[in-house]
């Protein structure tokens, strides 16, 4: 089809386009039909696209400018731009900036990020008694340990908090504190961790406890590794006696090679013993 330039189209008709368009974003064919419709190009009618997004934006734009002087939904803003976007203080106040909000200095972020932190209580509270099977580990801030306790099932974080160390009086203190707060020990899996398994078995004598898979294979693991290195060490052991045996001239020397062989394969496959077994049960 040959396309022409449409002065008939007044501003009206245009002004209607625009409104198809805008309505069938993304819909398959749509563009093309429209296009046809009113004999125009897609070009053109991509850039009357253009044109209302701009002055969308535009008025958009003008109209954020007036949202500081409403704190919370500046508030929501950092607060979700920090967990869901997971952008640092320095990329956060550079957005608050280009949207010309205030305060927008990285020290103001970091302030508003810490009294909220202070803010938020370290543990859940429920309404009424809750059977949870808990998930408890330890992570660690410039070797400072930090106490989490999570639900299995929903993965919800049920109390986490700075302690000043993680022994068994500290783990206890953290599991009555849960207890406090209307949830029951169905049981709790974790590593094998000294002061963790005594503090809940202090807390929650009755309550299961296993070891999580996670620590045991990473355990089996190393393991595995220096008898890897033993097993592939034996073999070529083996394969080096096996080649001098091989070289071996006087009847002296074939007996000694011969018994070097033997010592050689016997501890080879008892490396190979070993080592294969568990790298097939881990695999």
């Amino acid at each position: 089809m040959k396309f022409t330039r449409r002065p008939d189209l007044d501003p009206h008709t245009r002004m209607h386009i625009v409104m198809l368009a805008w309505l069938h974003q993304g819909v398959y064919g749509k563009m093309t039909e429209i296009a046809k419709y009113y004999q125009i190009s897609r070009t053109f009618l991509s850039q009357l696209l253009f044109m209302v997004n701009l002055q969308l934006e535009t008025l958009c734009r003008d109209a954020k400018r007036l949202v500081p002087q409403d704190h919370h939904p500046f508030e929501q803003l950092i607060v979700l731009v920090r967990l869901e976007g997971t952008c640092s203080l320095l990329s956060i106040a550079a957005i608050v900036k280009a949207l010309e909000y205030h305060p927008n200095s990285v020290g103001s972020l970091r302030q508003f990020f810490h009294s909220a932190g202070q803010a938020l209580p370290s543990t859940l509270v429920m309404p009424s008694k809750t059977f949870v099977f808990y998930l408890s580990d330890e992570i660690f801030a410039i070797h400072t340990p930090i106490l989490v306790t999570i639900d299995a099932r929903s993965t919800a974080i049920l109390k986490i908090e700075l302690a000043p160390d993680r022994s068994a009086d500290t783990w206890r203190t953290h599991f009555a504190a849960l207890e406090n707060h209307q949830f029951v020990s169905l049981g709790l899996a974790s590593d094998r961790g000294v002061g963790l398994v005594a503090g809940d078995r202090a807390a929650c004598d009755m309550a299961l406890w296993v070891t999580d898979y996670f620590h045991e294979c990473r355990d089996l693991f190393a393991v595995l590794q220096p008898l890897e290195r033993k097993a592939y060490t034996a073999i070529e052991k083996e394969y080096d006696a096996t080649q001098k045996f091989a070289r071996a001239k006087s009847e002296a020397n074939l007996h000694k090679r011969l018994h070097h062989y033997e010592t050689a394969h016997h501890a080879c496959e008892q490396a190979i013993t070993l080592y294969d077994p568990l790298a097939v049960l881990l695999h």
